[in-house]
């Protein structure tokens, strides 16, 4: 008979403590649905859990899938590993150039995110609602959300210059 833990990761694919994780998070999951069932909305939040993931699979992740590709293909690099399955940069002694991808990917991931969780007060939707509730009005949303776009987009900008100058003193240093 052989040890538990092999065992155990050959027959579940994983550590035991991913397991015990995993158990946890069902057991959560199952306390959460199980006291939502009790709401007098719980069939309208079922509907619009449903309809979000609808939207985000059939809609959302098309369309971001898409202008990811376009993204690949305007910087000329795809990002995948070479032939013999490591990246092109593990073939040389010096770490690659850094690239652009994920300093356009990451702000404009978060900046997507916010407009979806904003978007009813960028939109002004429930503004007398909204009124009652605060005492401010939804003016400013919109306008926010630029400002946080831009910085988002600066501050990755400078980010992707300091890596680029900090890349180009070790291949100057290294030739």
């Amino acid at each position: 008979m052989g040890r538990p833990r092999p065992r155990l990761r050959a027959a579940y694919g994983s550590s035991p403590q991913h397991l015990v994780v995993m158990i946890a998070c069902f057991t959560l999951a199952g306390w959460v649905a199980l006291r939502i069932a009790d709401e007098a909305t719980a069939g309208r939040m079922l509907l619009w859990f449903v309809g979000a993931a609808i939207a985000h699979d059939l809609v959302l992740f098309p369309i971001y899938a898409s202008a990811d590709r376009v993204l690949r293909g305007a910087l000329g690099r795809s990002g995948r590993p070479g032939r013999d399955g490591q990246s092109p940069a593990a073939h040389h002694s010096m770490p690659g150039r850094p690239s652009a991808l994920n300093h356009i990917r990451v702000p404009a991931l978060a900046t997507g995110l916010l407009f979806l969780v904003y978007l009813p007060g960028i939109l002004r939707q429930g503004r007398d609602t909204y009124l009652a509730a605060t005492g401010q009005n939804q003016h400013p949303y919109l306008a926010r959300w630029l400002v946080i776009t831009a910085t988002l987009f600066l501050v990755s900008g400078v980010w992707y210059s300091i890596r680029q100058i900090r890349w180009r003193r070790i291949a100057g240093s290294t030739r």
